[in-house]
């Protein structure tokens, strides 16, 4: 039996034993991102590095990444999907490419000295060719080298894409083997590799995606091959470096290397389990579905409360969704009769289970428990009498019928019912029950709302969203929308600002967020009261100088303790790892960064301020632009 912490620890050393530098799991809260919730994947914190930007810690880095993702969060209670993860990942910024990472990654799953894997039972993917975008002829050539020097078959599928006597290797078009993380971005082919877990059952033949859906193949690996960025209008773009971009998801590799037939198996769950049974007195084989989705829920919600820039559950936001999985959660509660506060139970467990991994979690246990504890209070009072309003809608709409008392015989086409979208916003509104969870309240009677019914409740809920976001505190946490030049010169004056500002107001002025366009840049203070526009026009003057003067914005390398000892701020220390890049400007700004910059100040125009304002207590915002 390998454990989760052993096998985090052979990753790092073998990928160590190949040059790379291990480097610390960014925060779940993306910095630099803010099309995105949270940090879905282990390139998101690495791509001003795959674009080009130098790593301080060089071209070779490997880390074990913290994730979350919800957009399969109807999937939670199969088995293998779940909303937080780690992947292991090891990078290869311009340096090498496919063959290295190929062989190494097969050198890993199958050499005894490190995961030992049977050969026989392994199964590859590639890209096919689509869209204008050749077939991966050189994947595919290292794979049957490799393959052979094992003394396992290595014959390519067909355009069926059966497995059978001989085949090894399949070739997929985009939907599955061309990765990228977003809208945009760096992207490319990739080659994935699948465990049979069930050799049992005998030869494979069979289609792969069938395969892959009746879970007899899991992935557990995959190499990405970064040779394009995808631009805002679609287009393919040859990036300037090759990147390789592998991830090993943790915890579909400790289920396969344990010879389990899910996640839910593993250590990683099996003690939150054991306490939902002890809570509710219920068998977990009887109640599997339910189970699943509220240890999913709370240690995901566990996670996002303990990262380093914790949030609060809220009604906008990346806030939303923690509200959502924890009221998730808690709706299977009392589905099993849990009815006592025990969200905060769960979470001693996982905090627990990743205190040694990621410190955080366990410095902010306090307010993990607190939070949970106030969320599921508040929730717990609202979701009877949400339930009842979603009942009177229901009966409403059939003639006064209790939906969890249809009449025998009573016939509902297609179980489908049309009611007015806005009465489900309305629930939400009024007692907290999120238009999807009211969608799975009623699947549970047997009956679904039409599809006008959540598209008008999606509309009001999206445009309540908006409202939301525009009032809502540290929504601006994002940093650079992209690393256009305009966005870069603005990253640069946010620099200048910043060190405007402690100059004005005092050295205790730290910066607190960000988010900067094309267009503007948000920047969020520490500070007490309302600036003055005599220390608005100060701070602006103070920059403008330093532009007009024309000098250099000087990039160096240094490890954290020296850039500390040189007085650089730093905002966010954590993902940089031993060394760090740090910007100075004349004699006036010194930060450590990992962004863009431009590379003298003469070039940014004219810095003006476009409106100062509160953006939660203790902290102001200002909006700014170059002219």
């Amino acid at each position: 039996m390998l454990s989760a912490n052993e096998l985090r620890q052979k990753y790092l050393e073998f990928f160590k034993s190949k040059g790379h530098t291990i480097i610390p799991s960014a925060s779940l809260i993306p910095e630099n991102d803010p099309s995105s919730l949270f940090t879905t994947a282990g390139m998101q914190p690495l791509v001003p590095f795959l674009m080009g930007e130098k790593h301080p810690a060089g071209n070779r880095i490997v880390d074990v990444q913290k994730c979350l993702r919800t957009g399969d969060i109807e999937d939670v209670g199969d088995n293998r999907h779940n909303t937080f993860f780690e992947m292991l990942g090891n990078w290869s910024l311009g340096d090498y490419f496919k063959e290295d990472a190929i062989k190494w990654s097969w050198e890993f799953l199958t050499d005894k000295k490190w995961l030992g894997l049977d050969p026989n039972r392994l199964y590859v993917t590639v890209f096919k060719g689509e869209d204008n975008i050749p077939r991966d002829e050189v994947a595919i050539r290292v794979w049957q080298e490799v393959l052979a020097n094992s003394g396992v078959s290595n014959g390519v599928a067909n355009e069926d894409e059966m497995i059978k006597a001989g085949i090894r290797i399949i070739p997929l078009g985009k939907d599955d083997n061309f990765w990228i993380a977003g809208a945009t971005g760096p992207c490319g082919g990739d080659t994935e590799m699948f465990y049979d877990t069930r050799p049992e059952e005998g030869e494979i033949n069979a289609k792969f995606s069938d395969l892959v859906n009746n879970f007899r193949l899991m992935e557990i690996w995959n190499d990405v091959f970064m040779e394009f960025l995808k631009t805002a209008d679609g287009k393919l773009e040859k990036l300037a470096q090759q990147n390789v971009d592998t991830g090993m998801g943790m915890e579909r590799t400790i289920t396969v290397l344990n010879g389990y037939t899910n996640i839910f198996e593993t250590e990683l769950f099996v003690p939150l389990l054991d306490k939902i049974a002890e809570l509710s007195c219920k068998k977990y084989q009887d109640n599997e579905r339910a189970f699943r989705i509220i240890v999913d829920h709370i240690k995901a919600a566990t996670m996002i409360l303990g990262d380093e820039k914790g949030i609060m559950p809220s009604n906008v936001g990346a806030g939303y969704v923690l509200r959502r999985l924890i009221r998730r959660a808690v709706r299977y509660g009392k589905l099993l009769g849990i009815d006592e506060i025990f969200t905060f139970k769960i979470a001693e467990f996982v905090i627990d289970m990743y205190k040694d991994t990621y410190p955080e979690v366990k410095k902010n246990k306090e307010f993990v428990i607190n939070q949970l504890t106030l969320e599921e209070e508040k929730f717990a009072k609202t979701l009877e009498n949400g339930i009842k309003a979603l009942k009177r809608i229901f009966a409403k709409a059939i003639g006064g019928i209790d939906p969890e008392n249809l009449p025998k015989g009573m016939i509902i086409k297609d179980n489908v019912i049309r009611v007015d979208g806005n009465e489900i916003f309305h629930i939400y509104e009024t007692y907290g029950l999120p238009p999807e969870l009211s969608q799975e309240i009623m699947t549970e009677w047997g009956i679904r709302f039409d599809e006008q019914t959540m598209k008008e409740s999606n509309e009001a809920f999206i445009k309540h969203q908006e409202l939301s976001r525009t009032a809502s505190a540290g929504m601006f946490k994002g940093g650079l929308a992209d690393s256009s030049e305009q966005t870069t010169k603005l990253h640069t004056a946010a620099h200048l600002m910043l060190a405007a500002l402690r100059q004005v107001l005092g050295s205790d002025v730290f910066q607190k967020g960000s988010n900067i366009t094309s267009e503007r840049l948000r920047f969020d203070f520490n500070f007490g009261q309302k600036m003055t526009p005599e220390q608005l026009k100060k701070v602006e003057d103070l920059a403008n100088e330093q532009i007009a003067k024309n000098i250099p914005v000087i990039s160096q390398e240094m490890t954290l303790d020296e850039a500390k000892k040189e007085g650089a701020m730093g905002v966010f220390e954590h993902k940089y790892g031993d060394k760090v890049k740090v910007y100075t400007i004349g004699d006036f700004s010194k930060e450590i960064c990992g962004g863009p910059h431009v590379d003298n100040t003469g070039v940014l125009g004219h810095f003006k301020i476009q409106k100062e304002e509160s953006s939660s207590a203790g902290v102001r915002r200002i909006k700014a632009i170059l002219e």
